[in-house]
């Protein structure tokens, strides 16, 4: 009665790794571009959503907010003439913000833009950019007062 051994060789395991391996250095950077996408997308509705409060703060309560954007912090601040209130919104590692719009000839480190309650809301908008070159523009509608968030080709 000879004994049959069932088991991997050493080279068969070696060949199941170097596939493995390989499968993995092709998808890596499509997961890695898809990851800075998601963050992209998240600090875009972010931004929209924490520019929405702001308005409807100096609408709704009548105070006058200041809307605070820094390109070389990568933070937007609201605050409002009530004492305290300050609120900051810091981008994820990888989010910059490129432009702030409308540009202006010479550009600064920040920008102030003032939300009157009842007052016209002003032509607003900031364009992020993640690593990889990607952007999105979030702008306030002069007339309907709404952010909305515009994907660049």
């Amino acid at each position: 009665m000879s004994g049959s051994r069932a088991g991997v060789t050493l080279v068969e395991m070696l060949v199941v790794v170097a596939i493995v391996g390989l499968m993995a250095g092709i998808s890596f950077p499509a997961v890695t571009s898809g990851l800075e996408t998601l963050r992209l997308n998240e600090a875009s509705e972010t931004t929209v959503a924490f520019l929405n409060a702001a308005l409807t703060r100096a609408d709704r309560r009548q105070q006058v907010m200041e809307i605070t954007i820094s390109a070389p912090a990568r933070t937007i601040t609201a605050r409002s003439t009530e004492p305290g209130y300050v609120r900051t919104l810091s981008l994820p590692d990888g989010i910059s913000i490129a432009r702030v719009f409308p540009e202006l000839p010479e550009p600064e480190n920040e920008r102030r833009f003032l939300l009157y309650p009842t007052g016209t809301v002003p032509r607003l908008g900031i364009e992020l950019v993640n690593r990889r070159g990607a952007s999105r523009i979030v702008r306030v509608d002069p007339i309907s007062g709404v952010p909305i968030l515009e994907r660049t080709p």
